[in-house]
């Protein structure tokens, strides 16, 4: 089960009662770890999965993270890592749109406002997975 602090920090973030920041989305990998570990719709798709490694930049703050996930794991870090399968760059405020729902991840890409490189598909599995997490979190949330 996701922590009830995590649940609570998520919550301030997506209802816009603290600023947001860049390193806001490592709770989202964190709850996403968790989740794994929990929802079964989250375990069965993270175990089909192939290991998947994305790198993410924010072009505005110098911040960079990455998320490894697929074969039953989730892991995640600051900074880079070797050899992401896709790399995406968008703004600190593309960043927290998407992560609150304000802006969908496939009209931030197409406005150019997200941009990726590497292999697109697993950039659209990494979207396909927030979204079944965002909604796990708002029935815990509920």
């Amino acid at each position: 089960m996701v922590s009830n602090d995590l649940l609570e920090k998520l919550k301030a973030i997506q209802e816009g009662q603290v600023e947001r920041k860049p390193s806001d989305a490592l709770l989202y990998a964190e709850a996403l770890k968790q989740l794994a570990q929990e929802d079964e719709d989250i375990k069965e798709e993270i175990e089909d999965i192939d290991l998947t490694v994305v790198q993410f930049v924010v072009t505005d703050a110098d911040y960079k993270y990455w998320l490894k996930f697929g074969e039953g794991q989730v892991d995640y870090g600051e900074g880079e890592i070797d050899n992401p399968s896709a790399t995406m760059k968008a703004s600190t405020s593309a960043w927290a749109g998407m992560a609150s729902g304000e802006l969908d991840g496939t009209s931030a890409y197409m406005s150019g406002d997200l941009q990726i490189e590497g292999n697109l598909q697993d950039a659209i599995t990494y979207g396909e997975l927030t979204a079944m997490i965002m909604e796990a979190l708002s029935e815990l949330g509920d």
